[in-house]
């Protein structure tokens, strides 16, 4: 009889530690796979375009035969030129560098490190953009109706980019304010995390 006890006793402890302990095979654990929050939502944002110049620039270009009058043989041409040109900022960069993003371990400080803006290609409307005056010379009147690309626009497009270009590289006020703008998105981004103490840093821009 106290044989029969003691094994019923000795099964009880069994099935207790089965239930509340390690061996029971119906605990579950816990495994937190998400991604962090704050990378994420960074990634997410790819490429931040973060300021737009909207420009336009007249295009004066001439063409003279040297030995004919340009009533003859010449051209000249106005071109009006209206576009955009845009300044972003590459958050895709983030994810590769591991010392881009500094988080404290309460979570209320953090510190990015971000990429300089810098200048996108021009982006010509061809809505805002025109031939405004064209003077040609009689042999170029009569090549342009003989030619398969009468009027050929592409080059006063391409110049016209060019010019935009130049013009957005030489205007600091332009990523200067595609860095405040970032700035000020990131900040309200990483307070709404729940971020209080927050540093934005750019890196240089490349020469």
């Amino acid at each position: 009889m106290l044989l029969l006890l003691a094994g019923l006793a000795g099964l009880g402890v069994i099935a207790v530690l089965l239930v509340i302990g390690p061996l029971n095979p119906f605990r579950t654990d816990t495994k937190d796979r998400s991604q962090p929050v704050l990378l994420k939502s960074l990634q997410d944002l790819s490429d931040y375009h973060a300021a737009t110049a909207n420009m336009q620039v007249v295009v004066d270009v001439e063409q003279d035969a040297k030995l004919l009058p340009s009533f003859i043989k010449g051209e000249r041409t106005l071109f009006i030129a209206a576009g955009n040109v845009d300044a972003a900022v590459d958050f895709k960069a983030l994810a590769k560098d591991p010392d881009a993003v500094k988080v404290s371990k309460d979570r209320r400080s953090v510190e990015l490190t971000l990429p300089a803006p810098r200048l996108l290609e021009p982006q010509l409307d061809p809505d805002r953009s025109r031939v405004y005056d064209r003077d040609r010379g009689v042999l170029d009147r009569v090549e342009d109706a003989l030619s398969d690309r009468p009027g050929d626009e592409q080059p006063l497009y391409q110049l016209a980019e060019d010019k935009l270009a130049a013009a957005a590289a030489a205007d600091p006020k332009l990523l200067q304010t595609a860095e405040r703008n970032t700035r000020s998105m990131l900040e309200g981004l990483l307070r709404g995390l729940g971020f209080e103490n927050i540093k934005i840093n750019f890196k240089a821009q490349s020469v």
